[in-house]
C-alpha cells in the first residue's frame, strides 16, 4: 500500500501531528512489525502532543508577555526575600484555579516583571489563557477604546483572559478615567479569574494612588484580599547583571 496518498489525506484533514509522525515514521527502521492497533494508538498520540503544542503556542503568542521567562529559571541565590517554597506553590497554577491574584511590590530592577511572566508562562503551559499589558499601556487601550465605541468589547476581552497581568501599576497617580476603567476590569474579573499586579507601591499606597477613596477602597478590596503578596526587597538585580559586568544576566 502507498503511504503518500494517506499522509497527503490526513494533511487535507488537517491531522498534521499523524501525517508528521506517519512520515517519520515510516523512514524509521523497523525492528518488528506494529499491529494495526498499535500504530492507531501511536499516531493518535502523536496528533494529540501536536495539537497540545500548538494551543501552547498560541496562548504563548496571544499572551505576548513582555520577557521570556520561566519559572525553572527563577534565581534565588540573590537576596530579595524570595522564598523558593512560595514561588513552587504559584508555579503549580493552583491560584488561577482558585481565581486568587498575585501581588509583586519592590523597588525598580528587583525581578518583578520577569517573575509575572515566568508566572504568566506557566500559566500558559498549564493550559490557561494569560495576557500582559503594562498598566499605561492598557489605561490607553481603555481610552482609545471608549472613544472609538469598541469599549464593551475590549471590556468583555479582558474578562474572559484567565490570567492578567498588569506590569507597572500605580507609577503615577490614577486620572479619574482610568480609575473607572480599572474598577470596571477589576469587578468584572472579581472571583472569575485572575490579576498578577506588579508595583514599586506597597499595598497600603495603593489608595493615595488610585486617588478617590471609594474607588480605591472597591478595587483593592478585589485585588487584595484574595491575593498572595510577595514583598521584594534588596539592591537593583541590574545592578550586577549589567553589560559592564560581562554576566549573564538573572532572574
Amino acid at each position: 500500500m502507498l503511504m503518500e496518498p494517506t499522509v497527503e489525506k490526513l494533511n487535507a484533514m488537517k491531522l498534521f501531528g499523524m501525517a508528521k509522525y506517519l512520515r517519520e515514521w515510516l523512514e524509521l527502521p523497523k525492528d518488528k512489525a506494529l499491529t494495526p492497533l498499535e500504530l492507531l494508538g501511536l499516531l493518535a498520540d502523536a496528533e494529540w502532543v501536536y495539537r497540545e503544542n500548538r494551543r501552547l503556542e498560541l496562548r504563548l503568542q496571544t499572551a505576548k508577555l513582555k520577557q521570556s521567562a520561566c519559572v525553572e529559571d527563577i534565581d534565588y541565590v540573590h537576596p530579595r526575600g524570595l522564598t523558593k517554597a512560595v514561588m513552587l506553590d504559584l508555579a503549580s497554577s493552583r491560584w488561577v484555579q482558585s481565581h486568587q491574584n498575585v501581588i509583586l511590590v519592590g523597588p525598580t530592577g528587583i525581578g518583578k516583571s520577569w517573575l509575572a511572566c515566568a508566572l504568566g508562562n506557566k500559566a500558559c503551559r498549564d493550559g490557561f489563557t494569560v495576557a500582559y499589558r503594562r498598566a499605561s499601556r492598557l489605561f490607553d487601550e481603555l481610552a482609545q477604546a471608549r472613544a472609538d465605541g469598541t469599549y464593551p468589547h475590549l471590556l468583555r476581552r479582558l474578562a474572559k483572559v484567565q490570567v492578567l497581568i498588569l506590569d507597572d501599576f500605580a507609577i503615577e497617580p490614577l486620572a479619574a478615567a482610568q480609575r473607572r476603567d480599572l474598577l470596571e476590569v477589576i469587578e468584572d474579573r472579581y472571583q472569575v479569574s485572575s490579576t498578577v499586579i506588579t508595583s514599586q507601591l506597597a499595598t497600603e499606597q495603593w489608595h493615595g494612588a488610585i486617588g478617590d477613596a471609594t474607588v480605591a477602597d472597591f478595587i483593592c478590596d478585589r485585588l487584595v484580599h484574595n491575593a498572595h503578596r510577595l514583598t521584594l526587597k534588596g539592591e537593583s538585580i541590574r545592578k550586577h547583571t549589567g553589560l559592564t559586568n560581562g554576566k549573564k544576566p538573572t532572574k
